[in-house]
């Protein structure tokens, strides 16, 4: 009964339908493009200059902390050190990767530990799912990199803007217990 019922209906609704009538398609005339005149050549305006990188001399700031952290009394040589990359935390753009290499090239000049090697670095982040934009801004995932990778010491630094100064703070952690055995803190000029 519902069948014949909907049956009924739909023929009804169909049947009252009606085509729309087809109109002939609207004339179409080309008309050609207005021509323009050409602006008269005049002096060419000069783009301004993108403001200049501060260039920041970082083998004076870093040298003399990587002195004090390779003569702290609980560093024992010959150990894993994973060099973090530096942490931007001014308003101003810095080349961290810059740093992060002058302290990386310092601390393997000295030989007093085995410096965890870049590719080793881009591998383990890559297999922790973490980019390469990724600056590890806590301490924590810099420690969890370094037993990632088997390090003994994960070395932390960060730049801060402290009443208008800008300083270089740097943090070598043991990585078993995250522990701080040494801070050294280098004015950036």
């Amino acid at each position: 009964m519902k069948r014949i019922l909907f049956v009924m209906l739909s023929a009804i609704l169909l049947a009252s339908c009606v085509a729309p009538e087809t109109q002939p398609p609207a004339p179409v005339t080309p008309t050609e493009p207005e021509k323009k005149p050409e602006p008269p050549a005049g002096p060419s305006e000069k783009v301004p200059q993108p403001p200049k990188m501060q260039s920041i001399h970082w083998d004076s700031i870093v040298q003399p902390l990587v002195d004090q952290m390779v003569n702290a009394n609980s560093v024992e040589a010959g150990k894993l050190l994973l060099v973090d990359s530096v942490k931007n935390n001014t308003n101003g753009s810095l080349r961290t990767l810059q740093a992060t290499d002058v302290i990386t090239n310092a601390i393997s000049s000295r030989q007093v530990f085995q410096v965890v090697p870049k590719s080793q670095i881009h591998l383990a982040r890559e297999a922790l799912g973490l980019s390469a934009e990724d600056s590890l801004a806590l301490r924590s995932k810099s420690i969890g990199l370094a037993r990632y990778l088997n390090a003994d010491y994960v070395l932390y630094s960060v730049v801060s803007n402290n009443h208008g100064q800008r300083d270089l703070e740097m943090q070598l952690m043991l990585v078993k217990t995250g522990e701080i055995l040494w801070s050294g803190r280098g004015d950036i000029n």
